[in-house]
């Protein structure tokens, strides 16, 4: 929270403010409190845009629309003034976080606690709809999680259930993987929409993972209209309930009620929101809204906590988003940096803008000064929304912030020989000298939990487990959810080496590893047996690309193997002397080197899917054990390092068939491997001791 500034009302209504909880270019957000000390977040319209007929009018439906609503799954509008010339809205702050956050940070619900959500959430959207509403963005950002259960909020799009049929596709907002078939086609709606949002929103709380991906906006509303949801990860007992809501024909989706009845959880599930890591996280959240009424306000009238200090973690209704800046609220969209842009880019907020152009051949400025001391062999390179975590010369983990490269926090403790990897957007798994697994958070050092793991390497992570590699060579899973624990131990099924480690990532309920024996394998997440080897197909580990229900490996051939059996669908034989390089995917299309050149090869086209290569172009000795970076149109491929010759750097512009966008020589003075990896419209780069940042196109 921010303290109010010249041009902010010290009074609105009935409300004292206190703070700005959030802003953009619609409008603010403030924390106020009315004559009794209970603390709201009041919604502003901008002075200037209250004369925006269609603003205005929005500004006024929402008011209503939430007012109409009766029920306590609902964020109540305590009042609302929408005829003065600075509009606002107060509605109930809830303290607590939302669901997107709590998948990210403590993994899927399961059992009962995922069947009261469900029963919950379906109860609230009778009400919504006995109000003649459709909420039309029930998504997990909109899903705030308080110790009395789920509460909806953000009536933003909120419509009556009469005249909903839109004069064009996407004239109303429309959440990607979230609304139905008929809202992406712009169809009229009715209360099943809400219903298919339902249905996406268990799909990610139960799995932790969306049911329609894909590798932008127009992608993922086509699976929406056209593909099958991936429900792969759903407990057994609630796919019967959960995949009708996905229907795409309304008429085929079971109603509220239907819901409610079908997940009623047992006796006493309600108790599941007080106990454990997310409802202790909740009581911290609630315990600092009960002490925002002692805050005082700005003629300080009132004695108590400091009004600039920076209240953290919580969500008020109509205002969470702004803490979950790739799904802000309408009205709070803008191009400053804490929000979701205007261009239509669907770009998060910890995203930086990628370049709109760029000179040929010339390479552009780093996106803020390269920081040394970086550890290089065996290089951590871990990016987060907020910050890039690398190994530091001297011992530990130092995060360096991904806005303009200031140093965060360093983990002393953390052993960088065991590596890291990112477990959400907020949080890195790592491990110290004892094989402490633990995570650490993105503002401090200090872990946000630990377990003994004995882990000598931390390999990879998904919603349910992390996997490492034991002191004594054996392949482990540890349960992230409380309480955490050792789910299974079996031994590594390919080999591991100091100097050529095992590559390692986890999804779709599988774990896939590559050996410095070149062999690779795919483990069952569910209880470590192998489900597949591949034999020998390198000299050394080598990065596998992960795709739906499929993984992609170089090698002697560049293959596509079904996840499920290994089953091969397709390969293509290396040409030249050199094997196929580590791939990189992105949407339908891999990147590879081969023969000294990157091949550009669809995994969608030719009448049987075959791998069709689409482009191939130069980049001589690009290296073979570590995928491209692939950001955007840019292709990066750093070349392998051969003694008395300069490295380069090559870009190339996937758009225009591969041609070069620019180069960059390195001294031949210069020492070691390149290490890269692309996030958020950034490409981070470790090189010679120096982490560099550059911008992407």
């Amino acid at each position: 929270m921010n303290p109010l500034g010249s041009g902010d009302p010290l009074r609105l209504g009935p409300y004292r403010l206190i703070g700005v909880l959030g802003a953009g270019g619609m409008g603010k957000v403030y924390l106020g409190r009315d004559k009794a000390g209970k603390p709201a977040a009041i919604k502003v319209l901008r002075p200037e845009l209250a004369h925006h007929a269609d603003l205005a009018r929005r500004f006024v439906r929402e008011a209503q629309t939430a007012q109409s609503v009766r029920g306590k799954g609902v964020a109540r509008v305590l009042g609302a003034d929408t005829e003065s010339g600075r509009p606002w809205i107060a509605c109930e702050f809830l303290a607590g976080p939302t669901l997107h956050d709590a998948v990210q940070r403590y993994g899927p619900l399961e059992g009962p606690a995922l069947r009261g959500l469900a029963a919950s959430l379906a109860r609230t959207l009778g009400d919504i709809h006995a109000a003649g509403l459709i909420h039309r963005d029930i998504k997990p950002p909109n899903i705030v999680l308080t110790s009395g259960g789920p509460r909806v909020i953000d009536f933003g799009i909120a419509r009556p259930e009469h005249g909903l049929t839109l004069t064009s596709t996407g004239e109303v907002p429309v959440t990607p993987g979230y609304g139905p078939p008929e809202q992406v086609l712009g169809q009229r709606v009715g209360p099943a929409a809400d219903v298919f949002a339902l249905g996406a929103v268990l799909t990610l709380a139960a799995t932790g993972k969306p049911a329609f991906t894909g590798g932008h906006v127009a992608a993922v509303q086509y699976e929406v209209v056209h593909g099958e949801p991936q429900l792969d990860g759903l407990p057994a007992d609630l796919h019967p309930l959960i995949a009708p809501c996905l229907a795409k024909d309304p008429a085929h989706r079971p109603t509220t009620e239907q819901i409610a009845a079908a997940m009623a959880p047992p006796r006493g599930a309600d108790r599941l929101w007080k106990s454990g890591p997310l409802a202790e996280d909740i009581g911290r959240r609630e315990q600092e809204a009960t002490r925002l009424a002692a805050l005082p306000g700005p003629d300080g009238e009132e004695t108590g906590v400091s009004r600039r200090r920076l209240l953290t973690g919580l969500s008020a209704a109509g205002v969470v988003a702004v803490a979950g800046a790739a799904s802000g609220v309408w009205w709070l969209r803008d191009d400053e940096p804490a929000d979701e842009p205007d261009d239509g880019s669907g770009r998060p907020a910890w995203a930086a803008a990628p370049l709109k152009t760029y000179a040929k051949g010339t390479a552009p400025k780093p996106l803020w000064s390269p920081v040394g001391g970086v550890v290089s062999a065996n290089a951590v390179l871990v990016p987060l929304h907020n910050v890039v975590v690398v190994a530091k010369e001297g011992g530990g983990l130092q995060a360096y912030a991904v806005r303009d490269g200031k140093p965060v926090w360093h983990a002393a403790e953390a052993a960088a020989a065991a590596g890291s990897v990112a477990l959400d957007g907020s949080t890195v798994l790592a491990a110290d000298a004892a094989g402490t697994l633990m995570a650490l958070g993105d503002r401090t050092p200090r872990p946000l939990w630990r377990v003994r793991a004995d882990a000598a390497r931390v390999l990879a992570a998904d919603a349910k487990a992390a996997y490492v590699l034991t002191r004594g060579g054996e392949l482990r899973a540890v349960r992230l959810a409380s309480p955490r624990k050792i789910l299974w131990t079996v031994p590594a099924p390919v080999a591991d080496s100091a100097k050529e480690r095992t590559w390692a990532v986890a999804g779709q309920g599988h774990v896939l590893l590559a050996g410095s024996d070149g062999r690779i394998a795919a483990v069952r997440a569910a209880d470590g047996d192998v489900a597949w080897t591949k034999p020998k197909r390198s000299n050394y580990a080598l990065p596998m690309a992960l795709g739906r229900g499929e993984v992609y490996a170089g090698g002697d051939t560049l293959a596509a193997f079904r996840l499920k059996d290994g089953s091969r669908r397709w390969s293509h034989p290396a040409r030249g002397e050199y094997i196929w390089g580590a791939p990189a995917l992105r949407g339908s299309t891999l990147y590879a080197m081969n023969d000294s050149a990157l091949h550009a090869v669809s995994i969608t086209n030719g009448a049987t899917g075959a791998g069709d290569a689409t482009w191939e172009a130069g980049a001589s000795r690009g290296i073979l054990y570590a995928p491209p970076a692939v950001q955007g149109d840019s292709v990066w491929v750093p070349s392998a390092k051969i003694p008395a010759e300069p490295s380069q750097l090559y870009v190339l512009d996937a758009s225009k068939g591969g041609t070069e966008a620019w180069s960059t020589m390195r001294s031949q003075q210069e020492s070691g491997d390149w290490t890269l990896t692309a996030a958020g419209n950034r490409v981070f780069l470790i090189y010679s001791g120096q982490l560099t940042v550059m911008p992407v196109f």
